[in-house]
Order: C-alpha cells, then sequence, then structure tokens
C-alpha cells in the first residue's frame, strides 16, 4: 500500500469521524426543544420547573406525577412541559444526558433519574453513577462523551434558566404553572387534582 493511499484512507476516515460528530453536534436543536407531553390541543397547560438533583422534584415524580399523567396528560386535558432549572453541576449534567437521548426517550430518562436520585446523587462520584444510567437508558460510550462534552446544550439550558428565572420568578424547585399563573399550593396529588378541575370546569 502506497504512502499516499494510506494518507488518504486517514484522511477518510477523519472526514468521516468528523461527519459522524457533527450530525450528532446538530442534535444540540433537538436537544434544547422544549419538552411536552400530551395533546396540543388540551385546555390546561401545566408547566414545570425542576431540578434532577431536588428532592422535593423527585418525590414529586415519583409519587404525584403519574397520576397526573394517567387521569389527565394521558387523555387530553392537559399539555405538560418541562423545564429545566438546575440546581448546580451535577443536575446540569444529568439534563444535558437526559436532552441528548432524544425527544422520544427524554421523559423515560427522566423517570430513571429521579427515580433512582438517591443512588446517583449520594455517591462518591455523582458524575460517574449518571454515565451508568445513561448507558442502561441506551446511549452508547461515544454518543456519551460527545453529550457531555457539548457545550452548546450545556450553555442552553443555562441560558434557558437565566431567562426563567427572571421571566417566571422561579425561587425554588419544583415550581409549577396552570395556564399562564404560578400554582402556590400543596404538591400533593389531592391537591392538584383540586386546582386542576376547577380550571377544566
Amino acid at each position: 500500500m502506497t504512502k499516499f493511499l494510506v494518507k488518504y484512507l486517514i484522511c477518510l476516515t477523519v472526514l468521516f469521524t468528523s461527519l459522524n460528530l457533527e450530525s450528532r453536534i446538530v442534535d444540540t436543536i433537538e436537544a434544547l426543544q422544549e419538552k411536552k407531553m400530551g395533546e396540543a390541543s388540551a385546555k390546561i397547560e401545566m408547566l414545570e420547573f425542576a431540578s434532577l438533583t431536588c428532592g422535593h422534584c423527585a418525590k414529586f415524580h415519583n409519587e404525584v406525577f403519574p397520576k397526573i399523567k394517567k387521569e389527565y396528560i394521558d387523555t387530553g386535558k392537559i399539555l405538560f412541559t418541562y423545564k429545566d432549572f438546575p440546581l448546580d453541576k451535577f443536575a446540569l449534567k444529568a439534563s444535558v444526558i437526559a436532552r441528548c437521548s432524544g425527544n422520544d426517550k427524554f421523559f423515560s430518562f427522566l423517570k430513571v433519574l429521579y427515580n433512582k436520585q438517591k443512588d446517583w446523587t449520594r455517591t462518591q462520584d455523582p458524575f460517574k453513577s449518571l454515565l451508568k444510567i445513561a448507558k442502561l437508558g441506551g446511549l452508547k460510550n461515544d454518543e456519551i462523551k460527545v453529550c457531555v462534552g457539548n457545550k452548546s446544550i450545556e450553555d442552553g439550558i443555562l441560558k434557558q434558566r437565566l431567562s426563567s428565572s427572571k421571566k417566571f420568578d422561579i425561587k425554588a424547585t419544583p415550581t409549577i404553572f396552570f395556564n399562564g399563573k404560578k400554582y402556590d399550593g400543596d404538591l400533593t396529588y389531592e391537591a392538584l387534582k383540586l386546582k386542576i378541575n376547577s380550571l377544566l370546569n
């Protein structure tokens, strides 16, 4: 094999690798899209600001949200939008990884991260534990590396957080809005059900 041919093959390899990485980096646009669940025509729009390391957020998503989803989102009554509001660097990394999973897997990934929150946040190396969860969720090693190394997604999440903080005056997580108005009641299913039903009637 001539030196020229070797150099040519190396150049081709570099080119295809860069194109492959570029195609994944382009997914930054998809990653930063609003994550919605439900019918666009729903009477109620429910907006939640949450952090993946927030204990109250985990409690809400593990105990309350599944009931709301079954009763109101799956039946077309609520359009739910999830907004990342990371409170620390590990919450930010977790948000990035969840968004790298793709729109079709995002909420499934979110469910696992909240369900396993105590497992990955209380280890000596939370980031390493996050990577394990990412692999279990179907992301490959090279995809994870490209994902967590994509500063554009991180910067985009932080920019959205800053914008939300100013626009909606977010002081804590989780914070919920119904049809643009902040909900200040209890985060129990019973209390939320009363509020939702009042908006439906």
